[in-house]
């Protein structure tokens, strides 16, 4: 793949000299015999209480190089709960980093590589981003609005794809656009454009639930919370109101991500009311290659979109219980998807779903795709191995 230059934040200190506490040397180990990067390692607040610090740095031990990192407080409660950071590890070797605590304060500045928001101007769309892909889905009142009749509206749980070619943010520039001047996100005028047709269909990675034969599906999210944007992840969390299929009631809940480098977002999807749940992927036009491979845990879908070609594609972990693969088709609009289903294991689904398009100089090809997806299947079945110690 074709590394992006990075563009990240700067850090920068509110005031006089930066002072420091103590640090740690965290050892990352790659056991797998393919060069390793943009996978975040998490370092947790536990693994960082030693310090006593209020920021962190994070240095190349080998270089001393700084390297970007990002802290969450994923439960809002004004405690970072993470470090994360993104190396770059060589084939079957290890590599040291030093964190190291700092006890004045500071604040970021610069460009959100990996963004997320609730776009209120276009209706009510939800949408992502990172340096190489974007997505979007749909909430209340585009609903409403659908079953009212009114125009704009759009009635779909599934997952939108925009197709960007360059790799900075588009979101916000692109709905101003649309928006506010003549022309169209749907026009590519060198950055990308949205000609994916989602619809009623899963999209890329949009839930189902197995009913018999057929599958039944939610309608659009009901809140959303926003939970960080930075220079590493995004991560926001969707509610989806209650619905109704074969008897059962269903609720669903996901926590969605994307990291930077990525060309899939982790879906982790709490559940109710059902043992088991599918992920799908549009067909379209029915006229793409399909490719499943239940060792690996990875399904793609390579089809023509206008005067290019696009990959879609859905990985999920060895850890969570894959039951099979099904190619759905039907003469319903919208309604034909490449299906992983998957057992609900402790009221939970975890899956990786994304796209890669041809324009963007990715990927050329159907092969080049799936073996993207075998590679970060690998990847997140064996995870870079993590040791943490005090240097003094």
């Amino acid at each position: 793949m074709k590394k992006i230059a990075i563009l990240f934040l700067a850090l920068c200190c509110f005031g006089c000299e930066e002072k420091q506490s103590d640090d740690i040397l965290v050892t990352i180990k790659n056991t797998l015999d393919f060069d390793r990067s943009f996978e975040t390692i998490e370092i947790s607040d536990s693994q960082l209480k030693s310090l006593n610090a209020k920021a962190y740095k994070i240095i190349d031990a080998e270089t001393e190089q700084e390297i970007i990192s990002q802290v969450i407080d994923y439960n809002d409660d004004g405690i970072d709960d993470a470090l994360l950071f993104q190396p770059e590890i060589s084939a079957n070797t290890e590599k040291s980093f030093r964190i190291i605590g700092k006890l004045s304060e500071e604040k970021d500045s610069g460009l959100l590589q990996c963004y997320s928001r609730f776009v209120p101007e276009r209706t009510d769309d939800y949408a992502w981003e990172n340096n190489l892909v974007a997505f979007r889905t749909f909430g209340p009142t585009a609903q409403q609005m659908k079953e009212d009749g009114v125009n704009g509206g759009t009635l779909s749980s599934g997952i939108d794809a925009w197709l960007k070619r360059v790799d900075y943010p588009i979101i916000n520039k692109w709905y101003y656009k649309e928006l506010h001047t003549d022309g169209s996100y749907h026009e590519d005028t060198g950055e990308g454009l949205d000609n994916y047709h989602v619809g009623m269909s899963r999209g890329v990675g949009g839930t189902a639930l197995k009913i018999d034969s057929t599958y039944a599906v939610s309608k659009n999210f009901i809140s959303y919370k926003t939970i960080t944007n930075g220079p590493i992840r995004t991560v926001f969390i969707l509610e989806y109101d209650t619905y109704y299929a074969n008897g059962k009631t269903i609720k669903e809940t996901k926590f969605i991500s994307l990291d930077y480098g990525q060309n899939l977002s982790r879906h982790s999807v709490e559940v109710s009311g059902t043992d088991n749940l599918s992920v799908g992927l549009t067909l379209h036009k029915k006229d793409g290659t399909t490719t499943t491979n239940k060792d690996e845990g990875w399904m793609s879908y390579w089809e023509s979109l206008d005067d290019s070609e696009l990959g879609q594609g859905v990985v999920v972990s060895e850890k969570q219980a894959l039951i099979n693969f099904d190619k759905y088709e039907t003469d319903e609009k919208d309604k034909s998807n490449l299906y992983a289903n998957l057992s609900v294991v402790e009221n939970s689904v975890e899956y990786y779903a994304g796209f890669g398009w041809k324009k963007s100089g990715q990927f050329s090809n159907k092969d080049e795709w799936n073996n993207y997806l075998s590679r970060f299947s690998k990847c997140i079945d064996n995870p870079l191995e993590l040791a943490i110690k005090p240097t003094n």
